[in-house]
């Protein structure tokens, strides 16, 4: 399945790009700035802009504040998800807390399925609660 650029909202990912939230920046600057595998922030695909994005692994990684807990917003989140993984994206997410009080922790399941995904294989993305 191919997606499309959608180009109205190229501006408003230089502006979350510019405007990262303290758990995208202690990850970003942390971890995936440097990682040896090529990660863009804020990337559009389709008509979602994606907190990190790997394409040589069609890996999302997703950082959840507190406004991803409300119903309506998971509802969200899983047609979004849904969406991704229909494109063949593997799509990681990590709550705010996790980044705050275990970066190592990240970093390890970071790495974990990087390199999965670099041996081809395709696990199934954890979600934890």
């Amino acid at each position: 399945m191919k997606y499309t650029h959608n180009k109205d909202i190229v501006s408003l990912a230089k502006n979350l790009r510019k405007n990262m939230t303290p758990e995208e920046k202690h990850l970003w600057y942390d971890c995936l700035r440097t990682y040896p595998i090529k990660f863009l922030r804020q990337k559009v695909i389709g008509n979602y802009i994606v907190d990190f994005y790997c394409s040589k692994l069609k890996l999302i990684i997703e950082i959840d504040g507190y406004q991803h807990f409300y119903e309506e917003s998971k509802e969200y989140d899983n047609k979004r998800t849904e969406y991704l993984e229909n494109l063949g994206f593997y799509v990681l997410r990590f709550e705010n807390t996790e980044v705050n009080k275990d970066i190592e922790e990240v970093r390890y399941i970071i790495n974990n399925v990087c390199e999965a995904l670099s041996n081809g294989v395709r696990v199934v993305p954890e979600y934890r609660e």
